[in-house]
């Protein structure tokens, strides 16, 4: 039996962006949460945003939930992402 391995990659495309630089530290900061809407993410993020403030010090947390849970963020909370120094998102049922 001889099996045939196929690689789906396409190098041909570049890639469509690259990584932030990494933050030193998130005391300070203000984190963006991007939920999908899902039961599942609430308590979740209840708890990060918590955690974030307390043991890492992160000044402000920002809550977004995009319209539809299976589409890409909403043109108004991609517009202000360029305001949040860390993005989270997350998904749940």
């Amino acid at each position: 039996m001889v099996f045939q391995v196929l690689d789906p990659t396409n190098e041909a495309s570049p890639p469509l962006g690259q990584l932030a630089p990494r933050l030193g530290s998130l005391r300070g900061k203000t984190v963006g949460f991007i939920s999908n809407g899902k039961e599942g993410t609430k308590g979740f993020f209840a708890h990060l945003d918590r955690q974030l403030r307390q043991e890492f010090g992160v000044a402000n947390v920002v809550s977004r939930t995009k319209s539809n849970y299976s589409a890409p963020a909403d043109g108004y909370i991609v517009g202000e992402i360029a305001n949040w120094d860390a993005v989270i998102t997350g998904i749940g049922d």
